[in-house]
């Protein structure tokens, strides 16, 4: 891999040995050996029933993902888009371009423009000042725009394009133009192949755009963006994490919207968050806060509330991670237990000691809403017990011997 006087090289355990291409999805064969999923489907498909590197016949045609591997290779990837990005601001942006200068820029932009990219970037980050001059620049965002659009501007054009709308989001007064199909296609793309800065830069443009139901509804019907989006909360960059959370509660207000996160299995993936022992304070309430959302529409409210695993890890963080998480968890619970007085959801709580930790709730100086629901879910799990109780006296009394 060769860019002008900066040359990178590939370990070779990155490349596929079929193609001979960075891997984008490793699989391994029984084997051991590593492909790229689309060259060793190919060959599969072709009628082959060997390991290629090897020639062995193979006793099973199944591909298991290499995560491990294609973790090292997306930091890889990571580290060279940023020495690319170093190499060229050193080489072409050795200060920061001009007003003047930016408008020779802009009025050249094309597909071969990366360079240029680079330095209104450097512009833009310069002051807010350099960002208004953007902003109130005619053409300028019809340009920018015209390379999201482009589907052969690659995936480096359009990772600086995202990077400058970011930067702009608080000057785009209309953002209409990108809910198009291509410049949603483009931000998946970014989603998909983009480094984690880039990735975390098309989240917060996405969430900038979903500004009414309309354009919520637009960007959750976009065939891939919210799966993709949920597969970012198993992935191990914290920040990308929160920002994603952050745009599914911004997104989700609209009963549609909720139905269709739900159907890509968003609560598994919250469930995984608050498992997990290093999660942050404000991932925990944000995963918390997201839950409590879907927790308002049926679907989730039958698929949380039949999770006594996930209500336990939920009735854990009450009083343990802060007092926005508390007050995210109890409302769960209270509308689980209480309001809608769901059995199943009565003996997970019950189960995970909740009743000593609202006791606690009701004696502390929390709000008093939260009070009040720890209250009623006092009573309720007090109820269930009781009955409980007189169940196990009753079959105790059946069973004694005369």
């Amino acid at each position: 891999m060769a860019r002008d006087d900066l040359y990178i090289a590939v370990p070779s355990s990155f490349r596929c040995p079929i193609s001979l291409d960075v891997m984008e999805s490793p699989v391994s064969l029984c084997t051991g050996v590593t492909y790229d999923r689309a060259s060793i489907q190919r060959w599969l498909d072709g009628g082959n029933n060997t390991c290629p590197a090897t020639m062995q016949v193979l006793e099973s045609k199944d591909l298991v993902p290499n995560r491990n591997l294609q973790r090292l290779i997306q930091i890889w990837l990571d580290s060279v888009a940023r020495r690319q990005l170093d190499a060229d601001s050193v080489r072409n942006s050795a200060a920061v371009p001009s007003q003047n200068q930016v408008k020779l820029l802009v009025k050249h932009l094309d597909v071969n423009c990366f360079s240029s990219l680079t330095k209104i970037i450097c512009f833009a980050r310069e002051s807010e000042e350099n960002r208004e001059f953007l902003a109130k620049m005619d053409g300028f965002f019809s340009k920018v725009l015209d390379l999201m659009r482009n589907a052969e501007s690659g995936i480096k054009i359009v990772e600086h394009v995202v990077k400058i709308l970011d930067l702009m989001l608080t000057k785009i007064s209309d953002k209409k133009p990108l809910l198009e199909t291509n410049c949603l296609s483009t931000i998946l793309l970014v989603l998909q192949r983009g480094n984690s800065d880039s990735q975390i830069e098309a989240v917060r443009l996405l969430e900038s755009i979903a500004v009414d139901g309309e354009s919520k509804l637009k960007i959750g019907q976009k065939e891939g963006l919210v799966a993709e989006l949920v597969k970012s909360l198993r992935k191990e960059n914290p920040r990308l994490i929160e920002t994603s959370l952050s745009f599914f509660i911004a997104i989700t207000m609209p009963k549609r919207i909720k139905t269709v996160v739900i159907q890509y299995r968003i609560i598994p993936g919250l469930k995984y968050l608050l498992s997990q022992p290093n999660t942050t304070t404000s991932i925990t309430e944000k995963a918390l806060e997201l839950l409590e959302e879907l927790s308002t529409c049926k679907e989730g409210r039958v698929e949380i509330w039949h999770d006594s695993v996930l209500l336990g890890r939920i009735a854990e963080t009450v009083l343990k991670v802060s007092s926005n998480a508390t007050e995210h968890a109890v409302a769960i619970l209270w509308s689980g237990c209480y309001l809608f007085r769901d059995r199943k959801a009565q003996e997970a709580v019950g189960s995970s000691n909740g009743m000593t930790k609202f006791l606690l709730l009701m004696q502390s100086n929390c709000s008093p809403a939260v009070r009040q629901m720890s209250g009623d879910l006092v009573k309720v799990l007090g109820v269930n017990y009781k009955l409980s109780l007189s169940n196990y006296d009753t079959k105790t009394t059946h069973i004694m011997p005369c």
